[in-house]
Formats: C-alpha cells, sequence, structure tokens
C-alpha cells in the first residue's frame, strides 16, 4: 500500500505540467524568438545610420567649439547674348519665376550649376537663385542690364557637411525618405528591446531601475537645469 502510494507520488511529480503550463511557455518562446529576430533585423538595418547621427549629434552640441574656415570661391561670366535675351524678358511681372530653360541650361554648361526647375527672384536689377546644400551653400546672380553673372559657392567642410545631414537641411527628398525608413527602424529596435527586458527582466532584478534611471535622468535635466 505504502509502495503504491510511494509510486504515485514519483509519477505525479514527473507528469507533464498540464496543457495550460504548456501553452504558456509555447507562447513565450514563440515571441522571444519573434522579438530576438526583430531586434537583430532593426539593428543591423539601423546600425550605421545610428552612429553616424550619434556622433553627429555630439558635434552638433559642440558646434561652436569646432573651428572651420569656409572655402568661398567666386566666379564672373558674360552671359551669351540669346540667353541675356530671354533674362531682359524676364517672367512677365512675377518677382519670384522658374528660370526659362535656356538660361538653367547655360549655367549647367557654364558653372557646372543644375538649377532646373528652381525659383528664381526676380528684379529690375537682376535674377538671383539660392542654391544651398548639405554643408555648404551657393548663390547665382545674373545681372539683366550689365549682361554678367556670378556664381559664388561657401563650402563649410566635412564636419559642416555631416551636420547638415543630421538635421536634414537642404539634403532633398531621398534623404528625408531615408530618415523617415531609419526613424522606424529605431522605433522596432527599441520597442523590442523593451520586449525582450520584459521577457528577460525576471532573471535580472536591476533591468527596471536601470530603465527607470533612462527616464528620470533626462526628466530631472529638462526640469532643474533647462531654463
Amino acid at each position: 500500500m505504502s509502495d503504491t502510494m510511494v509510486e504515485r507520488a514519483a509519477r505525479a511529480g514527473s507528469a507533464d505540467p498540464g496543457p495550460r503550463v504548456g501553452a504558456r511557455r509555447s507562447l513565450k518562446a514563440f515571441w522571444l524568438r519573434q522579438m530576438l529576430a526583430w531586434h537583430w533585423i532593426s539593428a543591423a538595418l539601423s546600425l550605421v545610420g545610428m552612429l553616424g547621427f550619434a556622433i553627429t549629434g555630439v558635434t552638433l552640441n559642440h558646434a561652436g567649439a569646432i573651428e572651420t574656415d569656409p572655402v568661398v570661391v567666386t566666379r564672373t561670366l558674360p552671359v551669351p547674348a540669346a540667353v541675356q535675351a530671354v533674362v531682359a524678358r524676364g517672367p512677365d511681372g512675377a518677382s519670384r519665376a522658374a528660370l526659362p530653360a535656356e538660361v538653367s541650361a547655360w549655367t549647367q554648361a557654364a558653372f557646372g550649376v543644375s538649377t532646373a526647375g528652381m525659383v528664381a527672384e526676380w528684379s529690375a536689377d537682376d535674377v538671383y537663385v539660392a542654391l544651398p546644400r548639405p554643408g555648404g551653400d551657393a548663390t547665382l546672380v545674373i545681372d539683366r542690364a550689365a549682361g554678367v553673372a556670378t556664381h559664388e559657392d561657401t563650402d563649410r567642410g566635412w564636419v559642416a557637411y555631416f551636420n547638415d545631414l543630421h538635421k536634414g537641411r537642404h539634403a532633398g527628398a531621398a534623404w528625408s525618405f531615408f530618415i523617415d525608413a531609419f526613424a522606424v527602424a529605431c522605433v522596432v529596435f527599441c520597442a523590442t528591446g523593451l520586449a525582450l527586458l520584459w521577457l528577460k527582466a525576471v532573471a535580472r532584478p536591476v533591468t527596471w531601475p536601470l530603465v527607470a534611471a533612462g527616464l528620470l535622468a533626462p526628466a530631472a535635466l529638462a526640469l532643474f537645469f533647462i531654463h
């Protein structure tokens, strides 16, 4: 009788934990695999971009301490008679209008500057086109009376170039799309990281205090030191 009771107890101890416990374990294992997969995929996609944005975050924060000497190059050329006639005619009284195709074609050939479709400011004296870009600026001014064009290019260096890319300054639609896609990858990376913290937090009691510190530190700085 006692042997039978001992055998039953042994079988009960080694029995399957039950369908509910097994289902919970399977579900947790499934989500763990999913979070790990999406975490490393998003990490791989955002690694280079995150490093770049982190480094340029430092250079932007200390922009005043990073001295650069802008390089300014100015070129002045006479405008061909045919192009000058188009410029002299103007855009029928409008103060802002795109450069005519003939003028854009000449500026491309003469200065290597693409102005196709760009809006210029037209006045009685000249035509002014702003040509900003990451890490520099440029202007094109065509004197409507004298028939000369002046292109001035300012290059502020590689640090300014990457700082402007960080801000998306004058970088175009393709770069804007990249920033949006990169931001989505970063959100996925952080969200899956949070899910992994939650799944592993039981074995690591310091997890949530560290997360709380990451939240409270910037909040305290913003509340007490930023005025």
